[in-house]
């Protein structure tokens, strides 16, 4: 299916950008700097922090300043992914606009062809930018294979984030009469694009295909309900702040504002008594404390099916996930899950059970009893625990770090450099002034007498325990615990090093990111070490009563 591109504010009434100004500004705010780089709000704060640009008290930025910048080091100097890729990935939109709208208007246009083009036609830093990832076809059926073969002559169906109809076209396919068929877009031409589908399909003038956005529009049209509500919504579309606060209030969101929750929380209300919602969504919703929310919705209602449909998105390193729900509610039921070649049945009190509501759906009945029992063990966890640092955030390593040690510089360490049984030599070396980089933790968190420093971007945990006052770069963090704990952090480091934590790591959250919130999670056994004055995996797993088995699995000793 297509997702959206949400062109302007969400909220009617929100302040506007002024597009023109009647005299040229010697500076421009962070906001439309953004715009005509074609980059971030973000990126060009980070522009600002390596020096790349001139701000004004005022928060302004040099107009000049960024003139230059774009014309002469962006794209010789690499900045970062995103930003290069913005520069170098563009397409004339409204070039492309005015062909689009020239063969809308002749009637032998092959209207299904003209919405693979002008999908085709948007450039990866647009998609990347609008949220917009174009459903593969083969995902569409797969979705709505299961309520094909039914009288679906008198139901309503409805596709919030609609693009250029890919979805509502199944829909006609499995029985949905056009008439009965809703859909909402906020590009006019994709809504367009639908419109023609539709009536080359089926020969009907459809007036339900709306060139709106459909959070502003049932705010204000809340009776609105539908038996069917399938779509693909935007991932990571930026709300400005006003809105988030507004849709966040009526649709009692308070923890996430990311537009794949908002688009789920609001058909969730739309939808019929026993009706069906099925969602594309990326694997962050099922398993990042920010979702927590939405989570807890759907698993208050029926859980039909989630599924992993892998990296479906050319470009795209985030995975596509699926869930579909149907609105009734039941103590317990079973949840079909699908990943990889393995299709089994967990039952949906399980999903309430692991930390936040994480739907690890890669994870079968058997290996969630194991780790219910791993918790059952007393233990504590790092949350308000311990101090927490993140890695050096020079801006620009390439700028700022140099491969052989000079006066004023030290050695700083990568994530790559540290292993479970120490960390390598340092191949790269910083000068010593902190006020030169983006981000820079509390110093007297990298001269701790001893911190735990860890791998970020990794699927294993990867823990060293640090005596000499090492300094590390974003790709490592690093941990300290309070005073007063039950364990030493030395102890704590063969915990988390272990492979059973390890493992328990994997089942849970299944990333290959380190975060903080994902390690405050993770039982630590303490009691471990009132027996035991060393560690070894044997003696750990005798305490927590569990033996390996031959699939690399545990299993609880009978």
């Amino acid at each position: 299916m297509d997702f959206p591109a949400f062109e302007g504010d969400i909220i009617s009434g929100s302040k506007q950008l002024l597009l023109f100004e009647t005299k040229e500004p010697s500076g421009i705010s962070i906001n439309s700097a953004a715009k005509k780089a074609n980059v971030s709000n973000v990126t060009i704060r980070n522009w600002v922090k390596g020096r790349y640009l001139k701000q004004f008290t005022n928060g302004l930025i040099s107009i000049d300043s960024l003139d230059c910048f774009l014309n002469t080091v962006a794209g010789s100097e690499k900045l970062n992914s995103r930003a290069n890729k913005s520069f170098k990935d563009n397409h004339n939109h409204e070039e492309l606009v005015k062909d689009v709208l020239l063969k809308l208007e002749n009637n032998n246009t092959d209207f299904e062809h003209l919405s693979n083009e002008y999908e085709s036609a948007l450039s990866d830093s647009y998609k990347n930018k609008e949220g917009i990832y174009y459903t593969p076809e083969f995902i569409i059926k797969d979705l709505l294979d299961d309520f094909s073969g039914f009288d679906n002559s008198n139901l309503t169906f409805c596709d919030p984030c609609c693009g250029t109809g890919n979805f509502i076209i199944e829909a006609i396919n499995i029985g949905f009469k056009p008439e009965n068929i809703f859909g909402f877009d906020t590009d006019p031409v994709a809504v367009e694009i639908t419109k023609k589908r539709i009536k080359e399909k089926t020969g009907f003038d459809s007036d339900n295909i709306k060139n709106a956005d459909f959070l502003t529009f049932i705010t204000k049209h809340q009776n609105i309900e539908y038996d069917f509500i399938f779509t693909n919504p935007p991932w990571g579309k930026k709300i400005l702040k006003d809105d988030r606060k507004y849709l966040g209030k009526f649709f009692n969101i308070k923890k996430c504002m990311d537009t794949c929750a908002l688009f789920f929380i609001a058909s969730l209300n739309c939808l019929k008594k026993d009706g069906v919602s099925g969602f594309l969504l990326p694997e962050s919703f099922f398993n990042i404390s920010t979702f927590e929310t939405a989570r807890k919705k759907a698993l208050g209602l029926n859980v039909l099916r989630i599924v992993d449909y892998g990296r479906a998105f050319k470009g795209l390193v985030t995975k596509a996930q699926a869930i579909i729900v149907k609105n009734n509610k039941a103590e317990n039921y079973f949840v079909a899950c699908e990943y990889g070649n393995k299709k089994f049945n967990r039952s949906r009190n399980s999903f309430m059970k692991t930390p936040e509501s994480i739907f690890n759906f890669y994870c079968s009945d058997k290996e969630t009893e194991v780790i219910e029992h791993i918790y059952s063990f007393p233990h504590f966890t790092l949350e308000n625990n311990a101090k927490w640092g993140l890695g050096i955030v020079t801006g620009n390593n390439s700028k700022y770090c140099v491969n052989n040690k000079k006066d004023g510089y030290m050695p700083v360490y990568k994530g790559a450099d540290i292993t479970k049984n120490g960390v390598k030599n340092p191949s790269l070396f910083i000068s010593k002034d902190m006020s030169l980089y983006q981000q820079v933790a509390p110093v007297e968190l990298y001269e701790s007498k001893e911190k735990l420093i860890y791998k970020f971007i990794s699927s294993n945990l990867c823990f060293f325990y640090d005596t000499e006052q090492r300094y590390i770069l974003n790709s490592a963090n690093m941990l300290v615990l309070n005073e007063n704990q039950p364990i030493s952090n030395k102890e704590l480091l063969y915990l988390l090093n272990s492979d059973i934590i390890n493992w328990i790591f994997s089942k849970i959250f299944n990333t290959f990111k380190v975060l903080r919130g994902d390690l405050e999670k993770l039982p630590i056994h303490y009691a471990y070490f009132s027996n035991n004055n060393d560690f070894s995996e044997e003696k750990y797993l005798d305490y927590l009563k569990l033996e390996r088995t031959p699939d690399g699995s545990y299993k609880i000793k009978t």
